[in-house]
């Protein structure tokens, strides 16, 4: 059967209609479930002057917070065996844009050795903590210093800076856990190899612990020949989480690597995040810091440069008010202060600053989830 505690949004129906096989597969499948994210939010952004004069200025504008639509549905195959699928595509409350099948899409089988699966979906690399941030996937996500951008669906071409990102034709395994213990590995498979002359690929690792209040993470990727030919990007990273009675402190270290034609270019990042309660709602705060780019190489990397006055730090605290188990209402207030050279932007619905510029953001926003 089909299960949502809501009924859908317009923009729904444009998918039903194509994937009109719905109540059919329902009668296929054991399960299958219609689900969703709305999240918008209503913005005033400024940003300071540049160093080099020029100024962007302020703004009120409407922005979309990755709002999604998705089926998604398992079939018992028999001996603990089940095929999982799952269908998501994006859509904009601001604009009414959309398309089907640009977030989390899979086909796979699970069993109790684990899951296997194929498809268009986040890397164990950003899985690993992106629930580390109370505001992941907003304007004020800490994807705007930390893994350099967001890439919200790409291949091994289309976004070469990125350790944030959601990889197009790749295969994943993910482990059963095992006294708190598991894991997880993707393969970007190097389609590209014929339209480029090189041969990119990507691995993305991670481990975790989870073991009732205490959550840690190791993660590590690999960009083969994304910004050259023999060259291999990666990045590291390691966090901890703990969960207090009102409480989660969570922490993330991370060291971006990059191998260009004229040299390496390195960057270590820090992200710390507290969600206390406070009465129904909670106070949510983060704090970001990257570090002056490091190495000889003469290329800018997403927001990532070489040289002294590159880095940045961000701070954001906010309040979030559920006002049912699906609906919240929220606020938040976010900053990325940029040393003289450094261009970090906002990682969604970003402004566009030059260097030295610092964006900002006053946002109400409002979240439904069915």
């Amino acid at each position: 059967m089909i299960r949502s505690s809501r009924s859908c949004p317009a923009l729904a129906a444009a998918l039903l209609a194509l994937a009109g096989a719905v109540p059919a597969a329902a009668t296929a499948d054991n399960n299958v479930t219609l689900y969703g994210r709305l999240n918008t939010a209503a913005e005033y952004v400024t940003v300071s002057t540049a160093t080099n004069g020029t100024s962007v200025g302020n703004m009120a504008r409407l922005t979309n917070n990755r709002s999604v639509f998705g089926l998604r549905g398992e079939e018992e195959l028999g001996y603990g065996v089940k095929a999982i699928w799952q269908i998501e595509s994006s859509l904009s409350i601001d604009t009414g844009d959309g398309q089907i099948a640009a977030r989390d899409t899979r086909l796979g089988l699970q069993s109790p050795y684990g899951t296997l699966f194929m498809g268009n979906w986040d890397t164990p690399y950003t899985s690993a903590t992106k629930t580390y941030d109370p505001y992941y996937p907003t304007t004020a996500g800490y994807m705007a210093l930390m893994g350099n951008g967001s890439a919200a669906s790409s291949d091994n071409i289309q976004n070469t800076s990125s350790f944030d990102r959601r990889q197009k034709n790749s295969l994943h395994y993910q482990s059963p856990k095992w006294h708190g213990l598991g894991g997880a590995v993707a393969w970007g498979l190097p389609e590209e190899k014929t339209t480029v002359a090189r041969n990119p690929a990507l691995y993305s690792f991670s481990a975790t612990y989870d073991r009732g209040k205490l959550n840690l993470i190791l993660a590590y990727e690999i960009h083969q020949h994304y910004q050259t030919s023999g060259r291999n990007d990666d990045a590291i990273k390691a966090g901890v989480s703990y969960q207090f009675p009102t409480t989660r402190i969570s922490a993330v270290y991370e060291r971006l690597h990059y191998r260009t034609a004229t040299g390496d270019l390195t960057r270590n990042g820090y992200y710390v995040a507290l969600i206390q309660q406070a009465g129904t709602g909670s106070v949510r705060a983060g704090l970001a810091f990257a570090g002056n780019g490091v190495g000889t190489a003469t290329e800018t990397i997403g927001s990532v440069q070489s040289g002294p006055e590159t880095g940045a730090w961000q701070f954001t605290v906010g309040y979030d008010y559920p006002l049912s188990k699906r609906t919240a209402v929220y606020a938040y207030y976010s900053r990325i202060n940029n040393r003289s050279h450094a261009i970090y932007d906002f990682a969604i619905n970003g402004v566009g600053v030059e260097p030295g510029a610092d964006p900002q953001t006053f946002a109400l926003g409002l979240r439904h989830t069915f």
